[in-house]
């Protein structure tokens, strides 16, 4: 078997320089991958995703490159749009909006209507209508969907009232609508009508935990409210339905570029501080919060530029800060992939840039430009337009609803409780799956991702040390499961091999070294080995040694992972298949005469959050060859995420669409008596009370 990569090259220098053995024994950690053979093992995880990404953008840009016919440019649109709609999970039903008007309030040249309509039954938009008041513009109007990014109070924010404001003034209707988490479309809110998680970006994220389980996205909900403000600006008579366009900024940035590819109904589009592109995106500030990444775009190509690509020549007019935190090099290169695109087509003139030298926000030569390009190509005036001193509504004018939150309202939905509809939903459809556990078993690894046993080779496994530690042999090991996957292990092995020995393979979410306490007891790999099983502790990857050392994701409340787990994500890839497939290969290795030898029967002791990827690897692995599974503190199930509005460190557990197919109880289930559950955790991740 050849060696991969440059590390194992590393791992035999290491050994021709007599490297000494770190120290195995009590709390002490053995620490097998030292700086010889990897210099950054906390940074591994980083270094692979890095190199996928990039070989992503590659086959992505290599893709683009090759776009050079209309019928070509046709097909690519098509294809990446019924991708890009079937990955957010498709869109609910067209219901009543049952619009409300609440209130009116009358400024100069225009007059300001509050507007509440149901985007879903009972699932409540609120939003602000201002509709031009002058002599100088006649009904119908162009209708512009404003949408709202990342701001506490929403539709509120100075900016986008005064956006909203500059399009009345200038003769097109501007609706602003309120996104989820937001002005008085809190998702979290306690008895008494306090907020109780009030960042936009960690309520977004929240809700998207358990809609990734289902298969959606929080996307799916920002886009479908703002496809049904189009429906409710076509339906006002003082529109013109022929003439729609959407413009947002920051998060709102993010939904006009969604809109704009998916809504064939926008004619005219403006996406400000958002667009730029993944590979500078990733090699910055990261991935961000839930509604901004689609599952597997990376690997099935839909970058940053594709936005603008998927609803070519559309007139789109991208807005950005030149020190934004969403990089100007992405934006340059989208915009430069758009505009040669456009000129292919014939139309270069319909995709422009506005770039204002400022930090992040949607300042006023850019809203100007935005407003403008909506004048052209709407209204037919190619006018410049200057913003006047804009009188702005009050906190107390711009509600909506009586008590400020559309939650308040009777009988209202949430999100969460859109998400437990569609888990109930799918009940039968899990249950009829598990009628034949053969073809359930294929959904499974289908939806972890995770490759067959036949289909999976040994890890090349490299041998860097030994020592004894009384009765015991400690053997340290390398495993590659592939290039650039690097799991420390430690093998135990008794003085003298018993007659029946136990095999275990421990696998401890805190690394290999790491107790686990039962009763008034404490075990570990050595306290079982000493008690004369052979035992493997291995670090699965992103755990022990490989655990990342970057910091946190948006908030604590997600994980150490969160980030790295969100890039596989974009990736089409879950930690819980990645893992599952690394304990799979080292199964396979365990059955060398290096390992426990061909005839072995495996235990498998998994304790945090390693659990999910134990349990999916019991079940997929042969069933001879694993007789005894014992995961502690694990998530109890999926449902326990859907259920709950609030989470903690529930990011690394998520695989895509898995409660279509699934629950971790199904798994359980199907091993039946060959598994035991210790101590089950819920969302926040607590003992559950017996």
């Amino acid at each position: 078997m050849h060696c991969h990569f440059r590390y194992l090259a590393l791992l035999a220098v290491c050994c021709l320089m007599e490297m000494p053995l770190a120290t195995v024994a009590g709390d002490e950690t053995a620490a097998v991958l030292t700086e010889k053979i990897h210099p950054q093992p906390r940074a591994m995880m980083t270094h692979w995703l890095n190199a996928q990404t990039e070989a992503a953008a590659q086959r992505w840009a290599d893709r683009y490159e090759s776009l050079k016919t209309p019928e070509q440019i046709a097909s690519y649109q098509q294809e990446l749009s019924q991708r890009f709609v079937e990955e957010l999970g498709g869109f609910p039903e067209r219901t009543p909006l049952n619009p409300q008007v609440t209130g009116v309030i009358q400024r100069e040249g225009y007059r300001v209507e509050k507007i509440l309509f149901e985007s879903q039954p009972r699932h409540y938009v609120s939003a602000l209508c201002f509709i031009p008041d002058s002599p100088q513009w006649q009904a119908p109007y162009p209708g512009v969907l404003v949408v709202c990014g990342h701001s506490a109070n929403g539709k509120a924010l100075a900016g986008y009232q005064s956006a909203t404001a500059l399009l009345a003034l200038n003769g097109m209707v501007g609706l602003i609508i309120d996104p989820i988490c937001q002005g008085e479309r809190y998702q979290h809110l306690d008895p008494d009508g306090k907020i109780t998680v009030a960042s936009s970006t960690q309520g977004h994220t929240l809700v998207g935990l358990g809609a990734i389980l289902l298969g959606q996205n929080t996307a799916r909900f920002e886009i479908w409210d703002g496809m049904r403000g189009i429906d409710y600006l076509q339906s006002r008579e003082d529109v013109d339905p022929a003439r729609i366009g959407c413009m947002g900024n920051s998060g709102g940035g993010t939904q006009t570029a969604y809109l704009m590819a998916l809504d064939d109904r926008i004619q005219a589009a403006s996406p400000s501080c958002y667009i730029t592109s993944f590979s500078h995106l990733l090699g910055t500030i990261g991935p961000q919060d839930a509604e901004q990444n689609i599952h597997g775009q990376l690997a099935w190509g839909m970058d940053h530029a594709d936005y603008l690509l998927m609803r070519a020549p559309v007139p789109i007019n991208l807005c950005a800060a030149t020190r934004d935190f969403f990089p100007i090099a992405g934006v340059w290169e989208s915009y430069r992939r758009a505009k040669r695109l456009y000129t292919r087509l014939g139309f270069p003139e319909r995709v422009a840039l506005a770039e204002v030298d400022e930090q992040h926000g949607w300042h006023q030569p850019l809203r100007e430009s935005a407003t403008q390009w909506m004048s052209r190509w709407l209204a037919g005036r190619d006018v410049s337009i200057r913003e006047p001193k804009i009188e702005l509504l009050s906190d107390e004018e711009v509600l909506v609803t009586p008590a400020g939150q559309v939650q308040l309202l009777p009988e209202a939905r949430s999100v969460f409780d859109l998400n437990l509809a569609e888990y109930e939903r799918l009940a039968e459809q899990r249950i009829a799956n598990w009628q034949d556990p053969a073809v359930a078993l294929v959904k499974v690894a289908q939806r972890a991702g995770i490759r067959s046993w036949q289909d999976l080779a040994p890890p090349v496994s490299k041998k860097i040390g030994e020592l004894t530690l009384d009765s015991l042999r400690v053997e340290q090991w390398i495993l590659e499961p592939e290039p650039g996957i690097l799991l420390p292990a430690l093998l135990y092995r008794p003085a003298e091999t018993p007659e029946k020995p136990r095999y275990i393979v421990y696998l401890h979410a805190a690394g290999k070294q790491a107790r686990f306490r039962e009763g008034d007891q404490e075990h570990s790999a050595e306290s079982l080995a000493r008690e004369g099983a052979i035992v493997l502790a291995i670090d699965l990857r992103g755990l022990g040694e490989t655990a990342p050392g970057d910091g946190k994701w948006y908030h604590t409340r997600f994980g150490e992972d969160a980030r790295q787990v969100t890039i596989a994500y974009l990736l089409g890839r879950s930690y819980v298949g990645l893992r599952a497939e690394d304990l799979l290969a080292t199964l396979k290795w365990l059955r060398t005469p290096e390992g426990f030898g061909p005839d072995a029967q495996l235990e498998l002791i998994s304790v945090g959050e390693v659990g999910p990827p134990v349990l999916h690897a019991a079940c997929l692995a042969p069933p001879e060859l694993v007789s005894r599974v014992q995961l502690r503190e694990m998530l109890q199930d999926w449902k326990t995420i859907v259920k709950a509005d609030v989470s903690e460190d529930q990011v690394v557990n998520l695989v895509h669409g898995a409660l279509r197919d699934y629950d971790l109880t199904d798994l359980i289930d199907h091993l039946g008596d060959r598994v035991q559950i210790h101590d089950p955790l819920d969302a926040m991740g607590k003992p559950i009370a017996k």
